[in-house]
Order: C-alpha cells, then structure tokens, then sequence
C-alpha cells in the first residue's frame, strides 16, 4: 500500500512493520516529513519490492517480524546490489541494534521513535538527492 503527501519531497520510503498500530504511527511520522510511503507487513514483502525493481531512498524495518526478520531482509536487500538505500532498524529489542548494524543496516533508532530523531536522517536524503542533480 502507497500513501503519499500533500507535498511530496520525491523521498520514496519503505516502511517494513507487522504491528498496525506501529505502521500508523511510523507512517504519520514520515507522511509530516513529506514522504511518499509504501507499506510492508514483513520482510519478505519488502524483498520482493526490490525483485519487482522498486526504488526506495529510505527503509525502516522492524526487527522481529513473522516470515522474514529485519536484519534477514537487510541482507537479502544488500546482497541485491541496494546500496545505495538508507536502511534503518527500527525496534525496542535491546540487541536490535548490533542485529541490523551485522546485517548491513546504515543506521538504528530504537522504538518509540520520534520525529525529531527522524528529520535529521530525511534531511540528509534529501540533501544527497539534491547534490546528486547538481
């Protein structure tokens, strides 16, 4: 599922999360900073996103998901030649971090997240994004 912004900064973000109330919240937040946002329940659904050609700027996976974890997703995405994605672990395991940062992950912020840990990491796309058109 797609959900796009009123005003879209052309930041296309995959927002990986099994927990609806999560994927809500986690959306909302990206939705405020302009994203485009598609939705995946598991890691599987967001590998095979890459295997029809998606392009994403950003992906926020959840760790612990049914049919395929987070980290297990970040090596299959990695392992496509998506290097150029940021992807970011998202969870409140404690040892959630060490798991995505193994498995190839750009960056970790644990739940809950807020929207002021996220805007500088938007910014950031955002910025290579316009020195990639320069």
């Amino acid at each position: 599922m797609e959900l796009k912004a009123k005003k879209s900064t052309s930041i296309k973000a995959l927002l990986v999360e099994d927990i609806e109330v999560c994927r809500l919240v986690l959306s909302t937040i990206l939705l405020a900073l302009n994203c485009e946002v598609t939705l995946a329940v598991n890691g599987k659904e967001a590998v095979e996103l890459f295997l029809e050609g998606k392009k994403f700027d950003i992906v926020l996976l959840d760790k612990d998901m049914p049919i395929m974890t987070g980290p297990e997703a970040v090596v299959k995405i990695r392992a496509m030649g998506e290097g150029d994605v940021k992807i970011v672990g998202v969870s409140a395991d404690d040892h959630a971090m060490e798991a995505f940062m193994n498995a190839g992950a750009d960056a970790f912020v644990p739940k809950p997240m807020r929207r002021e840990v996220l805007i500088p990491i938007i910014q950031e796309i955002i910025n290579k994004k316009k020195n990639a058109m320069v």
